[in-house]
């Protein structure tokens, strides 16, 4: 699942009206997962000059950051912090902790050749789902739909339940950037597809 969608729908599913400060901390435990991903691919691209198809071929692959990006996974570590969390009565600490759990559950179905290892420390199991959340073969465009009108939905509740226009004008963004992407991609196959018959009456 896209980083955005998951704060969007961890806001959907943690928020209170009665407590908008919780809106952070559920945000960044929301991105917190996907951390480690972003800090390899700027990385990567700027400091190696790195190409996007080995970026994402080789290097996001290698051992060292697949062990720091599943352990940002790791619904059994994400457990232990909200245990300890709420034991010393750290709550914006306990809902960072709810928010990457909710996260990782969220990915455990949707991922395919990219698992990860959900069980750090204690397996090295990946499940390999027959579903993916991006990969066209594995019904990436049909999860990809089901993903974005979820987001749609969640943000139709969360947007009245925030105070601060910069929340409002992010939420409106990226349903934006869903919306007209989806709009494109659909375009830009249809175009394909009638150049390619304009090809085949050509001959």
């Amino acid at each position: 699942m896209n980083t955005p969608s998951h704060a969007i729908l961890n806001l959907a599913i943690l928020i209170a009206p009665q407590q908008p400060t919780a809106t952070l901390p559920i945000v960044f435990g929301a991105v917190l997962p996907d951390v480690p991903m972003f800090v390899m691919y700027c990385w990567a691209k700027v400091i190696r000059r790195q190409s996007e198809y080995q970026i994402w071929s080789e290097t996001y692959f290698s051992p060292f950051w697949q062990n720091i990006t599943h352990a940002f996974h790791s619904i059994p570590l994400a457990l232990i912090g909200i245990f300890l969390a709420h034991y010393f009565g750290w709550w914006q600490a306990e809902i960072i902790g709810i928010s990457a759990f909710l996260h990782a559950l969220a990915d455990f179905p949707v991922h395919n050749e990219d698992a990860h290892r959900h069980f750090l420390p204690f397996s090295n199991y990946r499940f390999i789902s027959p579903i993916s959340y991006w990969n066209p073969n594995y019904h990436g465009r049909v999860v990809s739909l089901i993903e974005k009108l979820l987001v749609l939905i969640a943000t139709f509740y969360v947007f009245p339940l925030q105070q601060s226009w910069v929340s409002k004008g992010l939420l409106i963004a990226v349903n934006f950037v869903y919306l007209s992407g989806y709009l494109y991609i659909k375009l830009f196959r249809r175009c394909q597809h009638v150049d390619k018959e304009k090809e085949w009456q050509a001959t």
